[in-house]
C-alpha cells in the first residue's frame, strides 16, 4: 500500500512541509523499493512550494480628465449709418449670469455720449439701420438702463467718446447667453449705437436719436 501523508502534515505550511518531509526521507527510503512512486509526493509539494505567486493584475487606466468646455463667443463689426462715418468691433463671450461685451467704437464726434443697445434683427442692410427692428427683448419688458429691474435685455450703458471720438466698451449684459439657441441667445441680433445718450427712461429707446452705426453679432 502507498504511504500517505497524515493529516497533520498536510496542513503544514510549505516551510514546515519541507521540513516535515526531510525526516521523512529515512522511512521513504526504506520504502521505495516497495513503493518508488512515494518519491514523487514530496517532489511534487516542494515545487508547488517553490512556485512564484501570480503577478497583480495591470492597474485599470485612470479616467482621462474630462477638459471645460470653451465658452461661446462672437463678435461684431460695426459699419456707419445715418450718414456717420462711426466704425467699431465688439467681442462677446459667455459667462457666469450673462454675457460680456467689450471693443471700441471710433469716428464718433469727440467727447459725446452715445445710445448703445441690442435690437432684435440681425440686418444692417438699411441705411437708417432700421432694418435691425426693435431693442431686443424677449421677456417684453419696459426700456430701461442696464440695471434696471424692469428692462429691455438689449439695454446696455452708454457709451462716451474721447477727444478723438473714440470709445472704449465694457459692459456685461446680464441674463444673456450665446449659441445656445434660447430665447435670451444674443448671435444674430444686432448691436446700435446711437447718436444722443439714453436717458434710460423715455419709452421705447431713451430717446436716443438716429441710429449711427450697426452691427450683426455673430
Amino acid at each position: 500500500m502507498m504511504p500517505t501523508l497524515s493529516r497533520a502534515a498536510q496542513r503544514l505550511p510549505c516551510r514546515d512541509a519541507t521540513r516535515s518531509f526531510g525526516y521523512r526521507k529515512v522511512i521513504l527510503d526504506k520504502r521505495m523499493k516497495a513503493h518508488p512512486i512515494a518519491l514523487l509526493i514530496p517532489l511534487a509539494i516542494l515545487a508547488a512550494c517553490n512556485k512564484a505567486p501570480p503577478p497583480p493584475p495591470p492597474a485599470a487606466d485612470a479616467p482621462a480628465a474630462t477638459a471645460p468646455a470653451p465658452s461661446a463667443t462672437a463678435t461684431a463689426q460695426l459699419q456707419g449709418a445715418s450718414g456717420s462715418k462711426a466704425t467699431g468691433e465688439l467681442n462677446f463671450a459667455a459667462g457666469e449670469g450673462g454675457v460680456s461685451v467689450t471693443g471700441h467704437v471710433a469716428g464718433l464726434t469727440p467727447a459725446t455720449i452715445h445710445g448703445f443697445h441690442v435690437h432684435e434683427t440681425g440686418d444692417c442692410s438699411a441705411p437708417d439701420a432700421k432694418s435691425a427692428g426693435d431693442h431686443f427683448n424677449p421677456e417684453q419688458g419696459q426700456h430701461g438702463g442696464p440695471t434696471s429691474d424692469n428692462r429691455h435685455l438689449g439695454d446696455l450703458p452708454n457709451i462716451e467718446s474721447d477727444g478723438t471720438g473714440n470709445a472704449t466698451v465694457s459692459a456685461t449684459i446680464s441674463d444673456a447667453t450665446l449659441r445656445d439657441g434660447g430665447p435670451h441667445d444674443l448671435v444674430g441680433k444686432a448691436v446700435i449705437v446711437h447718436a444722443k445718450r439714453d436717458d434710460y427712461v423715455s419709452q421705447p429707446s431713451g430717446d436716443s436719436g438716429e441710429r449711427i452705426a450697426c452691427g450683426v453679432i455673430r
